[in-house]
């Protein structure tokens, strides 16, 4: 196997209802796609019944219920046979511990507390939970400790068991229970009072301190195995920014790799730029809003604002700073509150006489300094222009708390020998989460005059981007991250390619769009427009979609967006409100024939936007990354509705097909967009000296701002943007683009063309040509 990056990547999503096996099946299929490696999620022994893996319960074997080691080396056999290699996801940041006894690793540390062998793995504050861990699995009610109950050698409290410290198990439950190393506490006092850090807020998912060489060691041999054994061929990171010293880490990791590429799940923002980091990328989420953004009608942000902001009682609609600081300063106030208690704590304890300050101002200056900061985190000393403007930013929203922000930051920032503190590297550690949470997990579904712009690792605000300036960052991105992943789909996105290709068709019929969203709320709603036209342009962007995905997207959207109901406290009658506006769409014959209407609207542009989009990564600098499914249409929302089992044999049905020369329509089959993406990754795979450099084509004639296309190298593509507005100025008419003298032959129709070809007959059977040098 090559030990350079793979000309694709494909992603599977292993469960137990899919395993290593079933996955097996699929591989005569990806290769005749033209995928180049099969990305595979995480493997290792995950929390029993877990649908996605991240939840890791012990890091020494392959998860059973995903098929075991054997069957690992069955797949990655049958892969690299077929020419495949195999990349695979690992999570470096956490350890799942919902169910203690399935972990090891914690169960020891429950058990004996800091005595334990283990006790270093975990980031534990044992000071500050008065050498007890803390677990915030207890009830709110005003007696729960009398729930307890010494069973079998463990303590059991409802299904919940932990273990007894040695010679300890006499007694009544609840005096039991006060000699242990750990103490239950209630979920509500988790927000303040917990003594781990998590992944986000996730109390089940348990920090690792990777930074601890033997606990690298640990957690990274079978990964070595797999390496040393010739199993895998690449790796993708999994959060990195949540770990102490990421720079550090991917440095060791690159010596279990060895050549082997490594990727890493880091969100950029704007213009930021990554550390000189051991590593072949980013998984490619900025490249998924460069993308989506082109074709994106510049015209409609104005009506789409001013719609937002009728129905929004929460004045959020122009905003969008404003809004990212207000939920991320939420956030660190809310979920978050013990990170910053402990990033404020270590800080504390670092100053000494006229430097101490009064914890909660501390606290306040640090929740503050996190609030205004303007990207994920930095690396010390790489992104200390990021600290000082969160410092300006922090220090002007709060002018009391001046003094205490500047104080932190000239803790946070480097010594002269380069040496950061304990507690600037918790902060660091600690700022993306308040970033994940309070944006992409809050703000987003808050900021909802476009949806198909609240996505993973994008600026809502930045509405539409222009032909020359997606240029601009294609040429970018070949210069500075040619092996980095692209992508337009994954398990994180908030909708897939297709519903957001579909919503992105609003901004061409914003007037039609308001008239829509009058009529049905004419039949129902909720009082809170802003979720509202959150929920009816994700409906409007999946449909059809059935009445079951629909009310768990609506739940999930409406927690997420923490106004009318919340995770940790569910607002009954709301909810039942949410219910009914997902009933209207299937029981009220009005609402249902708007829903069509408006579906029958976006559907044929919002087919030749996500084809488009499809050609363009494909295409474009770097290494493309398909989401399972995605090669046909993928109209789905948010986790785990996007996790839904792939109908490949369908699939394989349909390219065999295609495969007999058999030019597909664009209907419900998703038949055409399988014919762009096999043609595009066999094109990669097999002719990659035509993907070398990076030329823009710019049309010339009336229709020429309709065109996005580019030459890759000798090979080519060409996509139709704002195909409403293409039509209503009555088609190309005129317009024209030269490709060059040479002979290129269309991988879609098997056209030849060359010198200036008339759009009107390059795209009279697609919206999108994909041409190539002939050979």
């Amino acid at each position: 196997m090559s030990n350079d990056v793979p000309t694709s990547t494909y992603r599977l999503q292993i469960t137990p209802d899919f395993t290593l096996r079933d996955a097996a099946q699929t591989l005569d299929y990806l290769q005749r796609l033209g995928v180049g490696a099969v990305y595979l999620s995480p493997l290792l022994q995950a929390a029993s019944g877990s649908a996605h893996g991240y939840d890791v319960v012990d890091p020494t074997r392959v998860d059973e219920s995903r098929g075991g080691p054997e069957a690992l080396r069955e797949f990655a056999d049958a892969a690299h046979a077929r020419g495949l290699d195999v990349v695979i996801d690992i999570v470096p940041n956490h350890l799942g511990v919902a169910v203690p006894h399935e972990n090891p690793w914690w169960w020891d540390v429950l058990r004996l507390g800091r005595d334990s062998a283990y006790a270093e793995f975990f980031d534990i504050d044992w000071d500050f939970g008065g050498g007890r861990l803390r677990i915030p699995v207890l009830g709110d009610g005003p007696d729960e400790l009398s729930e307890l109950r010494v069973h079998g050698g463990e303590l059991h409290y409802y299904e919940h068991r932990f273990p007894l410290a040695p010679g300890t198990e006499d007694g009544e439950a609840s005096a039991v229970h006060d000699r242990q190393h750990y103490e239950l506490i209630s979920w509500r006092r988790a927000d303040a009072e917990l003594n781990y850090r998590r992944f986000f807020a996730v109390n089940t998912l348990a920090g690792l301190r990777v930074e601890v060489p033997r606990v690298f060691d640990a957690t990274h041999a079978e990964i070595a195995r797999w390496v040393r054994e010739g199993l895998v061929d690449g790796l993708r990171v999994d959060h990195p920014d949540g770990l102490r010293d990421p720079g550090d880490y991917l440095e060791r990791l690159a010596q279990v790799a060895g050549t082997r590429p490594v990727w890493v799940e880091k969100i950029l923002e704007g213009d930021e730029r990554i550390p000189e980091w051991p590593i072949a990328g980013t998984t490619g989420y900025d490249a998924l809003g460069v993308v989506d953004r082109v074709f994106v009608d510049p015209a409609g942000e104005e009506p789409l604002t001013a719609l937002a902001e009728e129905h929004d009682g929460r004045e959020e609609s122009r905003d969008w700073t404003g809004l990212v600081h207000r939920r991320k300063r939420a956030v660190a106030d809310g979920i978050l509150r013990s990170e910053v208690l402990r990033v404020a704590r270590e800080a504390g304890a670092e100053a000494s006489g006229d430097d101490a300050a009064d914890h909660e101002v501390v606290a306040d200056a640090v929740a503050e300094l996190a609030a205004a900061f303007p990207v994920y985190r930095s690396y010390l000393p790489f992104g200390e222009e990021h600290v000082r403007a969160a410092q300006e930013a922090a220090a002007a929203a709060r002018p009391d708390l001046a003094e205490a922000v500047t104080a932190l930051v000239d803790g946070f920032l480097p010594h002269d020998d380069g040496r950061i503190t304990a507690a600037s590297a918790r902060f660091q550690q600690t700022s993306g989460a308040i970033m994940a949470k309070g944006v992409e997990d809050n703000a987003f579904y808050r900021y909802t005059r476009l949806t198909s712009l609240t996505e993973v690792g994008g600026d809502p605000s930045e509405f539409a981007l222009s032909v020359a300036d997606f240029h601009r960052l294609q040429e970018q991105r070949l210069a500075d991250l040619p092996r980095s992943l692209t992508t337009l789909s994954t398990h994180d996105t908030k909708r897939s390619e297709d519903t957001r290709a579909r919503i992105a068709v609003l901004a061409e019929v914003a007037e039609r769009w308001a008239r829509f969203i009058d009529a049905v709320r004419e039949r129902v709603g909720l009082g809170d427009g802003t979720l509202e036209n959150l929920l009816w342009q994700s409906i409007v962007g999946a449909w059809p979609a059935s009445r079951e995905r629909l009310h768990a997207y609506a739940i999930k959207a409406a927690r997420e967006a923490g106004a009318g109901t919340s995770w940790t406290d569910p607002d009954a009658v709301f909810e039942g409100a949410l219910a009914d506006l997902v009933d209207a769409v299937f029981d009220d014959a009005r609402v249902a024939a708007e829903v069509e209407a408006m579906a029958a609207i976006v559907a044929a542009p919002g087919a030749s936007n996500g084809l488009g989009a499809k050609l363009l990564q494909l295409l474009a600098p770097g290494v493309p990354d398909v989401y399972q499914g995605s090669e046909r249409w993928e109209r789905s929302l948010v986790d785990p509705d996007n996790r839904r089992p792939v109908e490949f044999d369908v699939a394989s049905g349909l390219l065999a097909h295609l495969d007999e020369g058999r030019l597909p329509a664009i209907d419900s089959s998703g038949s055409a967009k399988l014919l762009v993406t096999s043609r595009a990754l066999r094109l990669r795979r097999d002719r990659p000296e035509l993907f070398t450099g990076y030329r823009p084509l710019l049309a010339s004639g009336p229709r020429a701002g309709h065109l996005v296309a580019f030459d890759r190298g000798g090979a080519v593509a060409l996509a139709t943007r704002l195909p409403v507005g293409l039509a209503r100025s009555g088609g190309w008419a005129d317009t024209e683009v030269d490709v060059g003298p040479q002979p290129l032959r269309d991988e879609l129709t098997g056209r030849t063309v060359s010198g200036r070809v008339l759009l009107a007959q390059l795209f009279d059977r697609y919206p999108v040509a994909l041409l190539a040098v002939a050979r």
